[in-house]
């Protein structure tokens, strides 16, 4: 039991360490693009990026979680499995290329993008590439080869980044070196795949698990398609409601939030495998209760700290005058609180989500994640043409809301937590006071670094006068952590 759970660690470790270096690395090319591309270059990228999130759902139409389901059932038939799943998609794979191939000048016309055509051929090698990728990287994770894993993904992102570099600084590209450099990667990725899709290969379509993994994988795909909608669905709206320059300045400062999303992203690998093998202790409940009350405090901190400093941040000049994103793009930099608000939000749907797969009841997840893109989809049209991009960033905090929401009283009913919501209600309470107190400062152009450290100050005082933060318990930690007796 103890090797399984050590097992276990490890792998999580692996994983979540991949994926956060990767984010690192890819955020690595936000301050790049934005010095040296203009916001309407850097908002067409990401409306074709957008494009390429939701293509990439419909490709795999949720066979590789499907895959993942049925290669475990019976060992004997892995391979059977496997072939099944990877030959279909690889046909329908060709089939949805061979018709955006044929239509993909229609489209760029009907998208205003009739100068960046060219792109949309790269953007389909991508998605072919990527999605014929996706089941052997489910397999990888099968056989527990997680080590082979994350190196694959973390050469394929260098691999973009410094390709990134090459073609636009060396070679003078314009944004169309973003999509070759992700075109290699991608290529990179499934060629050092070969090996595993030829080894789980047999070349049959057993057409009962057929039936089974379809059935299965198109019932999951709405929650997929709702989830992207959640975090995807700004972006095309932003753009048709004002222009590519406004989207790429908003999807710029929309990215700064990446330093809220790498702690939620942290905390979500280090929770699943915890509540998962935590559940039958006898105070399991109170243990978790107690995890969403030290998520809530610690990521209310980072919050506020970010808040009150990303602009300073972002604003400190590099390598002949370059800024973490762009001069030209600073002037949405007063987006981020709500961004950073919007994740810490999401963290709330991740803990909360926990009861929901001790107890099976998966099915609910499409309704919550469709409540939440519907959100997104309504507050984005009502309020970007009064407020513009933080009508974007509102959009994105209510929907996170929403489902935050809507899961907790699912979970709720199925597998009771008694949480501590004095707590939650007054630390959400601290955090409307400060961004209250941030944003009327900011619109007066009051918000100086003495008034900024003065709401750090009147936090931190708000954390121990309510009782949130207790000196006991603060000495305790500091203890544990100085391994103190």
């Amino acid at each position: 039991m103890i090797e399984k759970l050590k097992e276990l660690t490890k792998d999580t470790a692996l994983y979540g360490i991949s994926t956060i270096i990767g984010r690192f690395l890819s955020f690595i090319l936000v301050p790049f693009y934005t010095n040296v591309f203009s916001t309407e270059e850097f908002g067409i990228q990401s409306y074709i990026y957008a494009f390429l999130a939701f293509a990439n759902i419909l490709y795999i139409y949720g066979m590789d979680a499907a895959y993942m389901k049925y290669a475990t059932v019976i060992e004997e038939d892995k391979k059977k499995v496997f072939s099944t799943s990877y030959i279909a998609v690889t046909a329908t794979n060709l089939i949805f290329s061979l018709i955006l191939f044929l239509s993909y000048s229609w489209m760029a016309d009907k998208a205003n993008l009739e100068d960046y055509s060219h792109i949309f051929l790269y953007v389909i090698g991508i998605i072919f590439l990527d999605t014929n990728a996706l089941i052997p990287f489910s397999s990888l994770r099968l056989e527990r080869k997680a080590a082979k894993f994350a190196t694959i993904k973390i050469i394929n992102i260098l691999i973009n980044v410094v390709l990134n570099f090459t073609l636009i600084l060396g070679l003078k590209f314009g944004i169309e070196a973003i999509f070759i450099s992700n075109l290699v990667a991608s290529a990179f990725s499934f060629v050092v795949l070969i090996p595993t899709i030829l080894e789980n290969l047999d070349w049959t379509i057993d057409k009962a698990y057929l039936k089974k993994m379809l059935f299965f994988g198109l019932t999951y795909l709405p929650a997929s398609v709702s989830s992207m909608f959640v975090q995807m669905i700004d972006v095309p709206i932003i753009r048709e409601l004002t222009n590519e320059s406004t989207l790429g300045i908003y999807r710029a400062n929309y990215k700064l939030g990446i330093f809220m999303m790498l702690f939620v992203s942290m905390f979500q690998y280090a929770w699943q495998p915890f509540f998962l093998t935590n559940a039958k202790e006898e105070n399991a409940k109170n243990i978790f209760s107690k995890v969403l009350s030290l998520f809530l405090i610690f990521s209310s901190l980072i919050w506020v700290v970010l808040s009150l400093y990303i602009e300073d941040l972002a604003s400190i000049e590099f390598l002949n005058g370059k800024t973490l994103i762009g001069h030209d793009y600073l002037i949405g930099i007063y987006i981020v609180p709500v961004v950073l608000l919007a994740f810490i939000f999401h963290g709330l749907y991740i803990n909360f989500i926990a009861g929901i797969y001790l107890e099976e009841k998966t099915k609910y997840l499409p309704f919550v994640t469709g409540l939440g893109a519907l959100t997104n989809v309504i507050s984005n049209f009502l309020l970007v043409p009064q407020i513009g991009i933080m009508g974007g960033a509102l959009s994105t905090l209510f929907s996170y809301i929403v489902m935050s929401i809507g899961i907790f009283f699912v979970s709720q009913r199925f597998y009771r937590i008694n949480y501590e919501y004095n707590l939650i209600f007054k630390v959400l309470g601290i955090i409307i006071i400060i961004g209250s107190l941030y944003y009327y400062l900011f619109y007066f152009g009051q918000l100086t670094n003495l008034y900024k450290f003065s709401l750090l100050v009147l936090y931190l005082i708000l954390m121990f006068l309510l009782k949130v933060i207790k000196p006991k318990d603060l000495k305790t930690t500091l203890n544990v952590i100085l391994k103190k007796k």
